[in-house]
């Protein structure tokens, strides 16, 4: 992220919004430090986060020595610089004004603190447990069908910014300049995993094959699975929902009963799995630098996916009832649908993309066994259905 960035045509906003400078007290004030001596409300529109949340991160980065105090910029000023840039979409010229620091200055610690969160960030990473989802355990419309399923995963393209000669890989089915991130997730909108940098012209299933064979590789309990859209199939670990049946989300009347075993199964699956819709809604709520494609070098671009999702699960696990995180906490029946999804790895660019399926020596009688396990779902959950409606 250098100064010069500024002067390049941009996706980034070249102003303070006025509702974000409201209450400086005098010229001679830190804005920082108005923020934080302010009303907590005041914290969380400007960094994104309640105060205790916000002050526990910085004492969490100075103890494990990754940020410290200079003789300029407290580790709470250095740390609320990244926060305002990431939570407002801000180019370093407007940052500037407000902080009043050279665009240098800006950047080297924007810089700083986004190298502290990615050392830090598989700490805010958990891969899922052993216990039933609440989720799942108390909805009788998911239990005890989906009782072995751990979350969901899907892939979200995220905007990016590349050199001319750099773009055609990056460029999506749609046209436009993406990384294609995959993340795997709880149903309580927590990361389980997340592997960013793929370019855009890289197919969903090229890129969790990556996941699911790189050294540090999404990992799923054995005996449990993920749910995961119809870009994918089913397999050990992994089940789809069934191809050819209506889209329940879109296809189908409000009201409309499932007239078989497949759309019951699928109607339910698409419930669970909108947990990735609310998570990436949530995330890019708190985040929008992720719904621009910002200046920064590429490997910048990708560390910054990586960084948002780490801290959208520290807050998480700190502030649960944060006020994003009301926002998205609806019932799983109250839907928004989105092209979506996001442990941990960076991903170098890989510039020769072969798209192709899924290869990670998989028997034929693993994917049939897969298979069977939807397919025994689907029949307990009709049976049950069938029987239910028909003693109404």
């Amino acid at each position: 992220m250098e100064s010069s960035d500024d002067e390049k045509d941009g996706v980034l906003a070249n102003y303070i919004p006025k509702e974000l400078t409201h209450g400086l007290a005098s010229n001679d004030a830190k804005f920082v430090d108005e923020v934080l001596n302010g009303q907590n409300e005041r914290c969380c529109e400007n960094f994104r986060m309640d105060k205790h949340v916000f002050y526990k991160l910085c004492d969490i980065l100075q103890a494990k020595g990754l940020l410290r105090h200079t003789n300029r910029i407290k580790i709470e000023e250095q740390l609320a610089i990244f926060m305002f840039i990431i939570g407002h979409n801000l180019r370093t010229r407007a940052v500037q004004e407000l902080f009043r620091y050279s665009g240098e200055t800006i950047s080297r610690h924007f810089n700083n603190v986004l190298n502290a969160i990615m050392a830090i960030s598989l700490d805010f990473f958990q891969p899922p447990g052993s216990n039933i989802p609440p989720e799942i355990l108390e909805d009788p419309r998911f239990y005890p069908y989906f009782q072995d399923c751990v979350g969901a995963v899907d892939g979200i393209h995220i905007p990016v910014m590349v050199g001319v000669d750099e773009q055609g890989p990056f460029r999506n089915k749609n046209g436009m300049l993406s990384q294609n991130v995959v993340a795997a997730c709880s149903f309580d909108l927590r990361f389980h995993y997340v592997l960013a940098g793929w370019e855009g012209s890289a197919s969903d299933v090229q890129v969790l094959n990556s996941a699911l064979t790189r050294r540090n590789k999404l990992q799923v309990p054995e005996g449990k699975y993920y749910l995961v859209d119809n870009k994918y199939s089913d397999m050990p670990g992994f089940i789809a929902p069934y191809n050819g049946v209506p889209n329940y989300l879109k296809e189908f009347p409000s009201g409309y009963h499932p007239q078989d075993a497949r759309e019951l199964f699928n109607q339910r699956h698409s419930l669970l799995r909108n947990a990735t819709d609310r998570l990436f809604g949530a995330l890019k709520f708190r985040f929008p630098i992720l719904m621009s494609a910002p200046p920064y070098p590429l490997q910048t671009q990708v560390k910054l996916v990586v960084a948002a999702c780490a801290i959208h699960n520290y807050i998480r696990r700190e502030k649960p009832d944060d006020w994003i995180f009301r926002m998205y906490e609806q019932d799983s029946t109250e839907l928004h649908i989105e092209d979506s999804l996001p442990p941990l790895e960076v991903q170098q660019p890989m510039m020769h993309i072969d798209t192709q399926p899924l290869d990670i020596g998989l028997e034929t009688e693993q994917v049939e066994l897969s298979s069977r396990l939807r397919d025994s779902i689907a029949t307990e959950m009709w049976n049950d259905y069938v029987r239910d409606f028909s003693a109404m």
